[in-house]
């Protein structure tokens, strides 16, 4: 899959491109039955909601190969090797289930975490998205601030152990704090991220935002692949290898095929 010059300059100017239904019907399933198996599971990676519900699995790519495969998908490779011009390793992949009455995602840089916690030097890498079921605006839509990467790590972000979630999920997250969100959203505004199952987002990692609860019965799966450059590595083993990455080579884009040969 190559993006057009359009599609880098919306990157750049926004600070994330989503392409509907970049992924088929054929391959979603097959995602879908993998997604099923791992959030069946259980063991540390497994961050529930205090319903005991799964809300987060870390490390997707290491626990089953049709979510290896994934990683290596050319339509998730490829545009962000093209956006970044670079090869990439997967720095954090993971499922996430926005659970009916679930968890809140307070307004954050995923960016602000690999680097205070992880060491991760520069915001060189993405965020990529695949959406499982059509993301509309009653099921929770993550929420973005357009443009807001080109501040770059923003400083006003604190740890909040008061946090429902925080023993769980959200022990890592450094939120932004009011005063500075209502600056950003005055300069840039916010905009939901939406689209029908099988889009991809791909999101700079200094791009702030957060979603909301899931008051509806309606299922919001997505399954995240965040990427850095090879040359732009975690430099702090704190975290175990299911929230930050300990190989660094960069990933060869598999073939066309790579999901719907297991399928066949």
């Amino acid at each position: 899959m190559e993006l057009t010059a359009a599609d880098i300059k919306t990157y750049r100017e926004r600070g994330y491109l989503l392409l509907d239904k970049a992924i088929s019907d054929n391959e979603l399933s097959v995602l879908d039955a993998a997604m099923q198996e791992v959030v069946a599971g259980d063991g540390p990676q497994v961050a529930r909601e205090p319903s005991g519900e799964p809300h987060v699995v870390y490390g997707m790519h290491q626990l089953d190969p049709r979510l290896t495969a994934l990683s290596r998908h050319p339509a998730i490779v490829k545009p962000a090797m093209q956006i970044l011009g670079k090869e990439v390793y997967v720095h954090q992949s993971r499922v996430n289930v926005k659970q009916t009455g679930g968890s809140i995602v307070k307004w954050h840089q995923d960016f602000g975490t690999y680097h205070r916690v992880d060491g991760v030097p520069r915001p060189d890498g993405i965020m990529i998205a695949v959406f499982l079921d059509d993301i509309t605006p009653c099921n929770a839509p993550v929420l973005a601030i357009p443009g807001s990467h080109k501040h770059g790590l923003v400083s006003e972000a604190l740890q909040d152990p008061t946090s429902e979630d925080f023993e769980a999920v959200s022990r890592y997250r450094f939120d932004i704090q009011a005063e500075r969100l209502a600056t950003l959203t005055a300069e840039h505004g916010v905009e939901p991220i939406m689209g029908p199952k099988g889009s991809v987002l791909f999101m700079d990692m200094t791009v702030v935002h957060g979603s909301t609860v899931n008051i509806t019965p309606l299922r919001r799966v997505i399954l995240y692949l965040n990427v850095c450059t090879t040359d732009n590595q975690g430099t702090s083993f704190e975290r175990p290898e299911y929230y930050a990455a300990r190989d660094f080579n960069g990933i060869v884009p598999d073939g066309a095929d790579c999901l719907t040969r297991f399928a066949r």
